[in-house]
């Protein structure tokens, strides 16, 4: 039975800590040196020798690892690609990344591996504050995708009730919600919006559910302050946020009940570094920096990364939690490949999504922005499709001002809104897809 209870910050001291991470560090660079093709390439074009990996500052002197490496490292190989560092007879089981920006990428776990993954689940949810008692239904897929079976293990380590109903599946989620009085929903943030929508379209109010904790992930607008209002107030219940990365760990990040940003829970684990997207320096973990993800892999087996970028931009929080725990935490702006760039502005369909929230019920807070030429740079005005509320029909014309004008006050670029009828917009149980392309 799991029994993590505080933090691994809170059960030793920063130093000893360090110390543990520069440790699993030096064995996994070695091992990887040693048994994955790309990395022995890598590190040798780079003149480094992993025996000159010995500290959290030597980090830097190793080359990132990008999405377009591993992609390249599975073209030709029936494996898991050059990066394998297993025997494929110990793998246990293989996912597949959302593949929202390419080709999938296969990760691959052995018995030690998906062992790390469900401790580490377990801590993210138990950060949120899913214990013994709770019925969670998840609402999402348990195929492939790397945030199914892992977050199924992690939730029943702690001993926590699992009701597996996947997506496509919201008449059934009803009924058995009605019946087994579950507590917690697990879903994307859009899928928390339409399935009230649809709640609400069969005579229910979504609070007739009974869920007093909304777990969100798989998108960015859990933390989100209009979309995350929205949600807390069509379901009377907390909502928190999760986050992780396929190819490192389900999650890796968890919100408490403070709410004041996702407690990174995994140092023992993963390395986190932030950097200059554009630059690649590092930045300093200092309350309010901005900048890039980057993660490395210290306990891993198959498929482990060196300095791998995610490409997720994030703010960073410090000092102990009111929660008690003394981890930073972290907010997610966006993705710095799904990042427009207007007159020199960067800007990101969160933060727009989170503008046009902020106008509901006038709005339903579901956008599509519409790409006349390829990203990132776009000429002003940028085209938006929003979805106006049943009732505000009669006030469209003041509604597209008011947007047209928030939009260029709080993000500063020039928009062009479209208003259409609520429900013409497209709904995704998994995740959103904020942009279409119409060139």
């Amino acid at each position: 039975m799991f029994t993590y209870q505080k933090s691994v910050e809170e059960q030793i001291s920063p130093e000893k800590l360090k110390l543990l991470q520069e440790k699993k560090l030096r064995k996994q660079v070695q091992y990887m040196y040693q048994n994955s093709p790309l990395y022995a390439s890598k590190l040798d074009e780079a003149g480094i020798h992993p025996m000159e990996i010995e500290t959290l500052e030597d980090l830097q002197k190793l080359p990132f690892t990008e999405k377009f490496e591993i992609r390249k490292s599975q073209e030709d190989t029936s494996n898991l690609g050059l990066h394998q560092c297993i025997d494929s007879n110990k793998i246990i089981r293989i996912h597949s990344s959302s593949g929202t920006t390419g080709r999938p990428t296969y990760v691959g776990i052995t018995k030690k591996d998906s062992a790390v993954w469900t401790d580490i689940v377990s801590r993210v949810y138990y950060t949120a504050g899913v214990r013994l008692h709770h019925k969670v239904i998840f609402a999402m897929g348990l195929s492939f995708f790397v945030g199914g079976l892992p977050l199924k293990d992690g939730i029943e380590n702690l001993g926590a009730t699992f009701i597996p109903i996947g997506t496509g599946a919201s008449e059934r989620l009803v009924t058995t919600s009605l019946h087994l009085k579950p507590d917690v929903l697990l879903c994307t943030p859009s899928y928390a919006n339409y399935l009230a929508d649809y709640i609400r379209s069969i005579g229910m109010n979504p609070r007739d559910l009974g869920f007093k904790l909304i777990g969100t992930g798989g998108e960015p607008g859990g933390g989100l302050l209009e979309v995350k209002q929205r949600i807390e107030q069509d379901w009377g219940a907390r909502v928190f946020e999760a986050m992780g990365n396929a190819d490192m760990a389900p999650v890796l990040f968890s919100e408490c009940p403070a709410g004041d940003g996702m407690h990174f829970v995994a140092p023992d684990y993963v390395i986190c570094e932030l950097i200059d997207p554009d630059t690649g320096k590092v930045k300093p973990f200092e309350d309010g920096n901005e900048g890039e993800l980057v993660y490395t892999a210290i306990d891993r087996e198959c498929v482990p990364l060196l300095r791998f970028r995610t490409r997720d931009l994030i703010s960073i929080k410090t000092g102990k939690c009111s929660c008690g725990s003394t981890s930073f935490r972290i907010r997610c702006i966006g993705r710095t490949d799904d990042m427009l760039i207007i007159r020199g502005v960067n800007i990101f369909p969160s933060a727009i999504k989170d503008v046009v929230s902020s106008f509901y019920p006038r709005t339903t807070g579901d956008i599509q922005i519409l790409l006349e030429q390829p990203g990132p740079t776009v000429e002003p005005p940028l085209q938006i499709k929003v979805e106006h509320g049943i009732n505000s029909e009669k006030d469209l014309s003041m509604l597209k001002k008011e947007l047209e004008e928030t939009l260029r006050a709080k993000l500063m670029f020039r928009a062009n809104v479209q208003l259409v009828p609520e429900g013409t917009l497209p709904r995704f149980e998994m995740k959103t897809k904020y942009v279409k392309e119409i060139y």
